[in-house]
């Protein structure tokens, strides 16, 4: 026999507590916490750590060892995550059909293009670094591992990953601009001397 017990469950089984929330409120809740860092271990503590030195064994002991613990953590975090709520609250009301349309479009045409085409950006970047125009690599071009051409220096693009693999089968005898591409960033790595001569 298998049966299967829900998260939610599992906490009311052990707690007795049914927790009963508004919709929406528990994921405005959460985002609301992800901004203000209300439940980050300097506000309440490191729980892995703290699990492991509680010796009790019912939930009721955990509250009372935890509370004499930390106090005021409970009260902290709560504040911390109420005043973000004030904030969306305040916030929200500003936002209107326009401001979501723009969000929408930013979301659908720009970053969809700059996460799929940043390659284009990187040549950008590096171009400008050099004061040198760029253009992408034709199909032609592409076929012989040509990302796209800096001056007259044609280069290669890769992920920093790509450095592992290097002097295993495959031989790349153009110049390569490696990227970390990162949740906020792309961190680009070069070396083309042959641009300062130009």
């Amino acid at each position: 026999m298998k049966i299967k017990i829900p998260n939610a469950q599992v906490q009311e089984l052990l707690s007795g507590k049914k927790y009963d929330y508004l919709k929406y409120a528990t994921q405005i809740m959460n985002l609301a916490n992800q901004n203000a860092q209300g439940t980050r271990p300097k506000v309440v503590g490191q729980m892995s750590d703290l699990i492991q030195q509680f010796d009790g064994s019912s939930l009721a002991d955990w509250e009372r060892w935890y509370l004499e613990s930390y106090p005021t953590a409970i009260d902290d975090a709560s504040d911390k995550v109420w005043e973000m709520i004030k904030a969306f609250q305040e916030n929200i009301q500003k936002i209107d059909r326009d401001i979501v349309k723009q969000w929408i479009e930013e979301l659908v045409i720009v970053k969809t293009f700059a996460g799929l085409k940043f390659q284009q950006a990187i040549l950008k970047a590096v171009a400008n670094n050099y004061n040198k125009d760029y253009r992408l690599a034709t199909p032609e071009e592409e076929s012989k591992g040509i990302d796209g051409v800096i001056g007259n220096l044609s280069v290669s693009i890769k992920p920093v990953t790509y450095k592992a693999k290097l002097g295993l089968n495959e031989v790349i005898d153009i110049p390569i601009i490696f990227y970390d591409k990162r949740k906020s960033e792309i961190v680009v790595e070069f070396d083309l001397p042959n641009l300062k001569d130009e």
